[in-house]
């Protein structure tokens, strides 16, 4: 019978520990979730320029922040800052141009650039016909399927164009009436014997025999603050916490992507590309990493503010010249990287 009472108690005991262990662990699990901060991000487009993003996502370094990501893709500037400036999202991925364009319409509450996530252009040249040796000059005289007007690509298109002696409106058929989502397309219908394209388009189309990549206006440009991550100047004042948090993310997918290879970034970032080889994503990836595109740290740094306005400028877009540390806060960043 004493027996029989010493093992009925001893199971109660481990009963009461067992169930006390898991509503702990239940509790804690329901704090944890209680602890991420929600935080809306809208991004221009869904591109693998932007490898460094998902990553932080994939990797769970917004997580390890206590930051919950809501990811929207609003394709398109204006919409993107639209639905910054209306509430919509609390962070956007754009080109900076934008912040400009708001700022010189007299915005009471600018929008503020705080982390740059990649540092030169993103596009590639590609010709219909293959061309071993090519030359800039080429393009006197041919159609040229360029990119949307008053847009990062399409100014820098046109800098380097002029770099290399070329009048964009006078020495070429330039045309800029076509919409981001559908240049692609207008090139496959036979539009254009030139065509500026992202990746992966541009690796894809060589891969078809559409098309072949003969020069990168990235490597041409320079140092441009081409993307970056930006919020409004109340919800920065008000919410420095969660933007250095998401500053700190960043900053490690940057390194991250940087130190992995592009194998292991394609595999990690694949399932936000599903209509796109594995084998494109990564070639992509290793392209943009060779000529460091994706930025290796958050900072903006003022020669790259004064080369995007220089850019702006010689396309006839820049409303009016801003100062840098008006619309640029490099706080954060810094401190992330102390």
């Amino acid at each position: 019978m004493e027996k029989w009472w010493k093992a009925s108690f001893l199971l109660l005991v481990i009963t009461v520990l067992m169930t006390s262990l898991v509503a702990c662990n239940s509790e804690k699990s329901s704090d944890d979730v209680k602890k991420l901060e929600k935080v809306k991000v809208a991004e221009v487009t869904r591109s693998l320029f932007y490898a460094p993003q998902y990553v932080a996502i994939e990797k769970g370094f917004f997580e390890e922040e206590g930051l919950d990501i809501e990811l929207m893709t609003t394709f398109g500037g204006d919409k993107t800052m639209t639905t910054l400036v209306s509430g919509g999202a609390d962070i956007a991925l754009v080109g900076s141009e934008t912040s400009i364009y708001v700022a010189a319409q007299g915005s009471t509450d600018p929008v503020i650039n705080f982390a740059q996530l990649t540092q030169t252009d993103g596009t590639f040249l590609v010709s219909r016909e293959k061309i071993d040796n090519f030359d800039w000059e080429m393009l006197k005289g041919s159609t040229f399927l360029g990119q949307r007007k008053g847009g990062m690509p399409q100014m820098v298109g046109e800098f380097v164009l002029k770099n290399h002696g070329i009048d964009p409106h006078n020495d070429l058929n330039l045309i800029q009436n076509i919409d981001f989502a559908n240049i692609a397309n207008a090139f496959i219908s036979g539009t254009g014997d030139f065509v500026q394209l992202f990746e992966p388009q541009a690796s894809m189309f060589e891969k078809e025999g559409r098309g072949h990549i003969v020069a990168s206006f990235g490597t041409e440009s320079g140092h441009v603050p081409y993307t970056t991550f930006m919020t409004k100047e109340s919800y920065l004042e008000e919410n420095q916490e969660i933007v250095e948090k998401f500053t700190r993310a960043i900053y490690k997918a940057q390194q991250w992507v940087y130190e992995n290879s592009s194998a292991e970034t394609a595999k990690l970032i694949q399932k936000y590309f599903e209509d796109t080889d594995l084998e494109i994503i990564e070639s992509s990836i290793e392209r943009y990493k060779n000529q460091t595109s994706f930025a290796t740290d958050p900072i903006l740094d003022e020669e790259e503010w004064n080369n995007l306005q220089n850019i702006m400028d010689e396309a006839g877009e820049l409303p009016k010249r801003i100062d840098y540390k008006t619309l640029v806060n490099t706080e954060f960043a810094e401190k992330v990287m102390e």
